[in-house]
């Protein structure tokens, strides 16, 4: 998962990606909103955190859709946007692991429908966990006024408002919101703390606005605040998991239709290495009548997946049989993954997301043909766009068809904004296809560019050393 960093500045991002960035805000002047709409999507795809590239994309969004001189068909998009919906479970399904990857498949929805509220809730929530409070105030303030009443999105709202300082603005939500459930007593206690903090000079709001410190410094109840991260903390290991997991068998004897008890007890036995028990607690899930959460499917086969690795580790390397163990495991694992991408792609078959993963799967499989199809589609969509050229450039090469290999990755490099190891790979890809062609001065022309900035990249150095010793340098 990406590493939690707030939001960024102008400054603080490299002066290539500005540029690209600039170019898109022209682009954006001069009403060329499509390309507008990739180049800050391409810029997002690097630095996620750029919040004014954010703050572009959404006026193109806006703008390319007419919402921003009306709104009155808000409700209706809301409502309605049922083609988005393979999207928006795909951003789910990421949601927990990839947060920066949902915010991406998000911004597809809102590049069509730039209101949907579904999606704008989506990167709010991304944004938190990636510690991008400014995004996601971005998206919550859009919701917020369409459904001032939504209790959880003005919790939501008014929380990242404390995070960076705005206290003002988070009270006046609290407030709003009370007058309107003055008995709920989250809501009060959430006022209360967030009043308290704004007269306390230790663990309160003036940290946070200068980034020193944390959200975890508002709650109240510090013991409640440790027992919080434990029951959340990605890996639980020994007496903390055993110690959870009677807690919440416990629970489940008086609460037997608690999905979240439910979820919990099966991702502590899959932390276990309990693979088979944590399934039949994700099957009760799936099995009650409001088990079809979007990430239930994701969840059951990531833990299939971890059993057939697990399975894997266990193997003695001293057997006789361990090479032709390893390699049916590993068939099996693949057979899998691919079984399960083809049922979602066959389900959500426009969902180019979906199309780039399953193509992956077949070229690594050595299912060349059915790869080149999927990545052929997945290249319409601008997130994925670079590294699906990439791979079909690999395609073509597999195949021996250079001419369609070199052509594709030069394209990818033409693209391809700064000099990111993405552009590296392109680079040397495009060099080896051209040795396989004898163009040895071109392709050595690759290899120096790479040469220049990182030596140390594969066999470069070797590479460019032999041909220079070859020139009697």
């Amino acid at each position: 998962m990406m590493a939690v960093m707030p939001d960024k500045q102008l400054t603080e991002i490299s002066r290539a990606l500005r540029d690209f960035y600039e170019k898109g805000n022209q682009a954006l002047l001069r009403g060329n909103l499509d390309y507008a709409l990739t180049i800050f999507a391409q810029v997002l795809q690097s630095e996620p955190g750029f919040l004014a590239c954010r703050q572009g994309l959404r006026a193109a969004q806006m703008k390319k859709s007419g919402a921003a001189a009306s709104n009155t068909g808000f409700f209706r998009k809301v409502l309605g946007g049922t083609s988005a919906q393979p999207q928006i479970m795909k951003a789910q399904l990421a949601l927990r692991k990839e947060p920066a990857e949902a915010m991406q498949i998000a911004e597809e929805v809102l590049n069509k429908d730039p209101l949907n509220n579904q999606a704008h809730k989506l990167i709010a929530e991304a944004a938190l966990a990636l510690d991008f409070p400014y995004a996601a105030i971005l998206s919550l303030e859009l919701v917020h006024k369409n459904s001032p009443d939504d209790r959880n999105v003005g919790m939501q709202l008014a929380t990242a408002h404390a995070q960076v300082g705005q206290t003002d603005r988070a009270e006046a939500i609290y407030k709003a919101l009370l007058r309107e459930a003055p008995n709920d007593a989250e809501l009060a206690m959430a006022l209360k703390n967030l009043s308290a903090r704004t007269t306390m000079s230790e663990g309160g709001y003036d940290s946070l606005a200068d980034g020193k410190g944390s959200y975890r410094d508002i709650i109240k109840n510090k013991d409640e605040a440790t027992s919080l991260e434990q029951a959340n903390r990605v890996v639980k290991t020994g007496d903390v998991a055993d110690n959870l997991i009677e807690e919440y068998e416990q629970r489940l004897v008086n609460e037997p239709a608690n999905l979240k008890v439910l979820r919990n007890l099966a991702e502590l036995h899959v932390q276990k290495k309990e693979f088979d028990k944590g399934i039949a607690y994700y099957e009760r899930i799936r099995a009650s009548e409001s088990g079809g959460d979007a990430t239930l499917e994701k969840a059951i086969t990531d833990t299939i997946l971890k059993k057939l690795d697990h399975q894997k580790s266990q193997l003695d390397p001293n057997a006789p049989d361990y090479p032709d163990q390893v390699a049916a495991l590993d068939k099996q694992k693949q057979d899998f993954q691919i079984e399960e991408c083809k049922k979602r792609v066959d389900r959500y078959p426009t969902d180019l997301g979906m199309r780039f993963e399953m193509g992956e799967l077949y070229f690594k499989a050595g299912r060349i043909g059915e790869a080149i199809a999927e990545f052929q589609k997945s290249q319409s969509n601008p997130a994925k766009r670079i590294s699906s050229m990439s791979f079909l450039g690999q395609c073509f090469a597999r195949r021996n068809m250079n001419d369609l290999a070199a052509r594709k990755l030069q394209d990818a490099i033409k693209e391809k904004v700064g000099f990111d190891d993405e552009k590296k790979d392109l680079i040397y890809a495009l060099g080896c296809v051209l040795e396989k062609m004898n163009k040895a001065e071109e392709a050595m022309d690759q290899f120096k560019l790479i040469y220049e900035v990182d030596i140390a990249y594969k066999d470069v150095e070797a590479k460019v050393n032999a041909y220079y010793a070859a020139q009697g340098g």
